[in-house]
């Protein structure tokens, strides 16, 4: 669908609209959202996706590589992760990607341009040099890599060396991605992530040494002991480092679905008031120091491929976040991965045990997925534009899916109504704009949109919309 430019503004925080239209929903990494994914899905969809892929061998093509273990557990994470100091298990866990990449292969062909990469974790630096070095081998016989491709990977500065950075540079990963949180050692205690600065802005420099494009750093707030002081210096820290990006994590609390939270106390977390005034000091920090807004919780320098991608109306976003160009298909390798194959989104399953089985049996090892109708690619269309341009435009639209938007999205329309009349949006016969003081309930304004959730709730708990 064609994109429309969109001119960089402030970020503004309005209390009031936050307190009457906020909420929690979907991030929208994807549409249909993965709580949506059919349980009963047939792995078949998946294969006959693949096939018809290979029909399509100049369209943008992403591999996504996801590594659980991790040598210690963080107890405010929620990802899939597998806490062990074991490393013989690696062995057999590269084994496996590379099984389930020859699948893939098998049903695409070889030789299909590769514009995306990314290790994802748990902790991708689990693997050693040479299982890195093994799945490289394999993505460079399968595929060709793009001069201007975006590789990437999460590194967990307490387990890199300089030596390591330049390795992984050499094998062709392009930019680097790594979790500060907070720099306090007390919160770092109260979360079981002891990370001295020192350590984290060696990997920083190190990483910009080594060539790597873009360095993106995350941080969380609403951590257990975090205080204002103490975020501030954290602030200062990472926008003294100069990373290109930053992503600015809200910590949601839920030990009923991730255990290693109940690890946290409760009464040691920032109250409401705190949490917003954590955020606000982020955002204010980060404008003062030239930093862009992209969307949600995501800043970039302006000079960033990013901010840059926004400004020219080609941001992107996919399940790995925001992108500078269009992903395209996404095939995901190891347990929990989703991909993303024309019309089918696909998830594998989420043990180690029974990813390995489907792979012993020979069998791409799905566990559940859904497959799109044609009312959901308009829906995600739209969906898309609000989530990385803060806007729609009703004849990008018309001229993508052949559909009156207006009369097709009548009801959404309605419920926004309120959000029209309260200044946060504007809807014309232009189509819809995210105006800079509702850009933090840009998600309310995409679940407008959103079938699945019109039809029925959802059993997820999703993260707060602002």
């Amino acid at each position: 669908m064609p994109a429309t430019a969109i001119q960089p503004v402030s970020l503004e925080i309005d209390h009031g609209l936050l307190a009457r239209f906020g909420g929690r929903g979907p991030r929208y990494t994807s549409y249909p959202t993965a709580d949506r994914f059919e349980p009963d899905f047939s792995p078949a969809a998946l294969t006959q996706a693949l096939l018809e892929r290979a029909g399509r061998p100049q369209a943008p093509l992403g591999l996504y590589f996801h590594v659980p273990f991790c040598r210690t557990i963080c107890y405010y994470c929620g990802c899939n992760k597998i806490g062990t100091r074991r490393q013989e298990h690696s062995a057999r866990y590269v084994e496996a990607l590379q099984t389930e990449l020859a699948l893939a292969v098998s049903l695409i062909g070889r030789s299909q341009r590769l514009s995306h990469l990314h290790f994802g974790g748990g902790t991708p630096t689990f693997l050693l040099d040479d299982e890195f070095a093994q799945i490289f081998s394999a993505i460079r016989r399968d595929f060709m890599l793009a001069d201007d491709g975006e590789y990437s990977i999460e590194v967990d500065p307490r387990s890199v060396s300089p030596a390591r950075l330049r390795s992984l540079r050499a094998l062709g990963l392009n930019r680097i991605s790594l979790g500060i949180q907070d720099i306090d050692p007390a919160v770092q205690a109260a979360v079981n992530r002891i990370q001295p600065w020192e350590q984290t802005r060696l990997i920083i420099d190190e990483a910009r040494a080594a060539g790597f494009r873009s360095i993106n750093a995350d941080l969380i707030y609403g951590l257990p002991r975090q205080s204002l002081g103490g975020f501030a210096r954290t602030l200062d820290q990472t926008i003294e480092a100069a990373p290109d990006r930053v992503a600015l994590y809200q910590y949601a609390h839920l030990p009923e679905v991730f255990k290693p939270q109940r690890r946290i106390a409760p009464d040691e977390l920032p109250g409401a008031v705190l949490r917003a005034e954590l955020f606000e000091l982020a955002v204010s920090r980060f404008a003062q120091a030239g930093y862009s807004h992209l969307g949600l919780d995501h800043f970039a320098r302006p000079d960033d491929e990013l901010a840059v991608a926004q400004r020219e109306g080609r941001l992107h976003r996919n399940f790995q976040g925001y992108c500078a160009h269009d992903s395209g298909d996404l095939i995901a390798l190891g347990v929990s991965s989703i991909s993303a194959i024309g019309g089918v989104y696909a998830q594998n399953e989420k043990t180690l045990e029974a990813y390995y089985q489907r792979l012993a049996q020979g069998e791409l090892p799905v566990a559940r997925g859904i497959a799109l109708g044609g009312d959901d690619f308009i829906r995600r269309d739209v969906i898309q534009a609000l989530m990385c341009q803060f806007q729609v435009s009703w004849s990008a639209i018309e001229q993508a899916h052949g559909v009156d938007p207006r009369r097709r999205f009548a009801e959404a329309l309605r419920d926004l109504e309120p959000m029209r009349e309260a200044g946060a949006i504007r809807i014309d016969e232009a189509g819809i704009a995210v105006l800079p003081r509702g850009r933090l309930l840009v998600r309310a304004v995409a679940l407008a949109f959103d079938r699945f959730l019109r039809q029925a709730p959802s059993g997820a708990r999703y993260s707060r919309l602002a």
